[in-house]
């Protein structure tokens, strides 16, 4: 008996690579909707799609952010009951569809992690940060990672989901308010950053998101950090060195041999100002728009 038709998501503006490999990968009952903005995206106008491909414009977000808007037209538009949230920036192996149907047979809903790949200096110096703290912390935690997510509409009330979609800013991080999924140890290189600006952005939006969907854990971070940067002072050879070996463990636990690993005392010191800095920070640029992000279900797009 074959798998049920599946309906991946992916808001983007441009076709990229991403874009055709999934598009190798759907059944003969699937389909692939690429979700842009407006008429204006270079996607819009795309000829020639491949079978099972459509091309959905969004239209621009009130209230929420373009990602979010983007997945709640797909959701409301996609066909099938079996539903993929992907995203444009990283590879999706041959395997990578008819791996997370068979995972979700397994195991009900799944999400793979992501692994960030600096591009600049400042989002390299926090790889090691980001290893713990997006690929190790969201695996144990079983937390949700909107770049690779299965799951069925029977698993969430739908449209309640929808609903607080269309006022906030993050899909994945709601969508871990009302479905319970497996993470898998299964990471995806992410490429972040490419300049100073665009890793403090990003920085800014991941610590709003975890004040936000999370408080309790958003105070548990502050204050296990403010003790290891402590620690880190004080004793800086020895907790150097075990802060060296635990995430050199963890890249090799994901399957990443970077040698960023060496950096991990130098990030643990950089993360208590980066943090005092987004939480400083009114506004956010996320996908060419700035975000006032005032509470979980307010947002305001400024320009």
């Amino acid at each position: 008996m074959g798998r049920p038709p599946t309906t991946v998501l992916l808001p983007t503006t441009t076709w990229t690579t991403a874009c055709q490999e999934v598009a190798d990968q759907l059944g003969p009952d699937d389909e692939l909707l690429v979700v842009c903005d407006d008429e204006s995206d270079r996607v819009a106008d795309r000829d020639g799609l491949p079978a099972g491909v459509e091309v959905v414009v969004a239209g621009v977000p009130d209230g929420c952010s373009g990602k979010a808007n983007a997945i709640d037209v797909g959701m409301e538009r996609a066909r099938h009951d079996r539903i993929v949230w992907t995203d444009d920036d990283f590879h999706h192996p041959d395997d990578w569809l008819a791996t997370l149907n068979a995972d979700y047979e397994t195991h009900g809903p799944v999400s793979e992690v992501p692994f960030f790949v600096g591009q600049d200096p400042l989002s390299i110096l926090l790889e090691p940060g980001y290893a713990f703290g997006g690929t190790f912390s969201v695996w144990a935690g079983d937390v949700i990672w909107g770049g690779a997510v299965i799951f069925e509409r029977s698993d969430l009330d739908v449209d309640a989901f929808r609903k607080e979609l269309r006022q906030t800013i993050s899909d994945d991080g709601l969508l871990g308010e009302y479905i319970d999924v497996t993470t898998l140890r299964r990471a995806r290189r992410v490429e972040m950053g490419g300049s100073v600006r665009e890793t403090l952005e990003r920085h800014v939006r991941f610590m709003k998101l975890v004040r936000y969907h999370d408080p309790p854990a958003a105070v548990v971070n502050i204050v296990l950090l403010l003790v290891l940067t402590a620690f880190s002072i004080r004793f800086p050879l020895g907790t150097g060195a075990v802060l060296t070996a635990m995430h050199g463990a963890i890249y090799l636990a994901f399957g990443q041999r970077r040698w960023t690993a060496l950096l991990a005392y130098p990030s643990v010191l950089a993360m208590v100002p980066l943090m005092a800095y987004a939480y400083a920070r009114r506004t956010f640029v996320w996908g060419g728009r700035r975000y006032r992000w005032h509470s979980k279900f307010d947002v305001e797009i400024v320009d």
